[in-house]
């Protein structure tokens, strides 16, 4: 499986994920059959922002509902891993539901993309993607 993103909304996020750091830098992912094409940045609302993210509700309830009545569909999630790997973590690991939504790890430089699945290959809930870029 593939997952398709413009190299513009990628280095769009990207540049959050620097100007964030040292905290993680989260949000929401748009599109359908597996291509990115838009997002909305988050406010990373976790106790703890400079080593977990958690999706402000307010945001994520809104954006439901919106894909609900016609909107754009919620693809899955992004948020960075400041200084780490672009692997999701244990921690995400266990907070992720098995929705199959697509998480999109980001570092500031590279990113990698997961499949948030029941008994994924990694940790149990994720399933590895490949991340294709595009000039579209």
């Amino acid at each position: 499986m593939k997952l398709s993103i413009s190299s513009a909304l990628l280095g769009r996020l990207q540049t959050q994920a620097r100007h964030g750091a040292p905290l993680e830098i989260c949000g929401l992912l748009f599109g359908e059959n597996n291509t990115v094409t838009d997002s909305q940045q988050a406010r990373n609302v976790a106790q703890k922002a400079h080593c977990h993210f958690e999706i402000d509700p307010a945001i994520l309830i809104s954006a439901e509902r919106s894909a609900r009545d016609g909107g754009h569909p919620i693809l899955g999630y992004y948020h960075s891993h400041p200084s780490g790997s672009v692997s999701p973590s244990e921690t995400d690991a266990e907070k992720a539901a098995a929705d199959d939504r697509i998480w999109l790890i980001l570092n500031g430089s590279e990113a990698g993309a997961w499949r948030a699945a029941k008994d994924g290959e990694i940790f149990g809930r994720f399933d590895p993607i490949s991340l294709e870029c595009n000039n579209a």
